[in-house]
């Protein structure tokens, strides 16, 4: 890659790291491109020269949180640990990016809301592609004993629909630490499952 190819994808990464940022402070609605230019102290236009709107943007927000999140879901599965381990480390990683992450991770849950029929395919993709690490530490808990679940998709749903909820209660200020509440729900989840 030549230095200038470098130097442009520092650039995009820089750029997208603020978009997240003002994302998960604003919502998508409330994220415009002057704020995300603001941040960065460029000029709207500028983020165009990298970005063809504000859609292209925060769908490369969505590849790069996703993308990160599925990297470790799948460092997980491989680590020399029990499946009910794995499993309880990707319900603490979830909720992390849960609340961490809020509006991005919103993204994901309702892309039909906020993205156009361009960007809906890839993204629909790399959620199934999350979802299918808890699949594969399930059905590899079923099939090695660890776990009794008939329904293991089933049980998928219900584990990560659970965890998204989290968005609608949840407050910095509340009772609960961050770490509280993966080691709550990890304890809860769990018996779903065995």
């Amino acid at each position: 890659m030549k230095l200038s190819e470098k130097k442009l994808q520092k650039k995009k990464q820089e750029i997208i790291l603020s978009a997240v940022k003002i994302v998960n402070q604003k919502g998508y609605q409330g994220a415009t491109m002057e704020e995300i230019a603001a941040e960065l102290l460029m000029t709207k236009g500028s983020l165009y020269y990298y970005f063809k709107n504000k859609e292209d943007l925060l769908f490369q927000c969505h590849e790069m949180v996703l993308g990160q999140a599925i990297s470790e879901l799948e460092d997980y599965f491989h680590e020399d640990l029990s499946n009910e381990q794995k499993l309880r480390k990707m319900i603490a990683n979830h909720i992390r990016y849960m609340i961490e992450e809020k509006e991005t991770f919103n993204m994901i849950i309702k892309p039909d809301q906020t993205f156009s029929k361009d960007y809906l395919h890839p993204i629909l993709r790399k959620r199934n592609e999350y979802a299918a690490w808890f699949d594969e530490v399930i059905q590899k808990g079923v099939a090695e004993g660890e776990f009794t679940i008939q329904e293991p998709k089933m049980a998928r749903m219900i584990l990560l629909g659970s965890m998204n909820w989290i968005q609608q209660w949840y407050r910095l200020d509340g009772d609960k630490t961050i770490e509280e509440l993966q080691t709550i729900y990890a304890d809860y989840l769990l018996k779903v499952v065995k």
